[in-house]
């Protein structure tokens, strides 16, 4: 059965948008692959691998949480629920960063060469023993992804996955000239107040769907 655009495009901007509010932000994962840019070391791969990683506990998480959910209406309420509280009090953070001022410089260390294999160890390190990964990727993009019709999920994965490789692939390979603007305070207090409008929107369209859906 085909999907119209129309119908298609507003569950993959609903991914997209979400995938860039939960991965744009301050933390070592993020500063590895801007050194990793500034220094012109493997940046494929570290973008390829951060990217691919992503892509894949997003798919894991949407397929799982569509099997969860499928037969049971009232856990899909609550985690719709559950994740609109989890956007608003994200969203909420966000803007309060926003009145603060903070930077994201590259990893620090001795500017020894690394070699591929090390790279990529280290960007999987970063991407793989973080436990937020997890929790937004599988567990909230999953659970909210799970809960689109099931012939826009698609569009919805699609979307997200899309936001990994723009992020990765802009902060790789638009490193020298992004690193000086990400090292502007000022720059993440837009930044940042975007993305608190954003997720706030995004908790309220959640959190109608779970009322709805009782």
């Amino acid at each position: 059965m085909s999907v119209s655009a129309t119908l298609l495009l507003p569950a993959f901007a609903q991914g997209l948008a979400l995938g860039l509010g939960l991965i744009v932000a301050i933390g070592a994962q993020n500063a590895f692959v801007l050194r990793q840019g500034l220094r012109r070391e493997h940046v494929g791969t570290v973008v390829l691998f951060c990217a691919l990683a992503d892509a894949l506990l997003i798919c894991a998480g949407v397929l799982g949480m569509a099997q969860a959910l499928g037969s049971r209406p009232e856990l899909a309420r609550a985690l719709a629920l559950g994740g609109a509280a989890f956007l608003a009090v994200y969203g909420l953070r966000a803007l309060h960063r926003a009145g603060r001022p903070q930077q994201l410089l590259a990893a620090g260390g001795p500017a020894t060469h690394l070699g591929r294999h090390a790279a990529l160890a280290q960007a999987a390190a970063f991407t793989l023993l973080n436990p937020h990964v997890y929790l937004d990727t599988v567990l909230l993009v999953g659970s909210i992804g799970a809960q689109q019709p099931a012939p826009l999920r698609g569009g919805f994965v699609a979307g997200a996955c899309l936001s990994s490789l723009l992020w990765f692939g802009g902060l790789g390979y638009g490193a020298r000239w992004l690193a000086p603007w990400f090292a502007r305070p000022a720059a993440w207090r837009w930044l940042d107040g975007l993305i608190g409008l954003t997720m706030l929107v995004l908790a309220a369209q959640l959190l109608r769907l779970g009322w709805n859906g009782a």
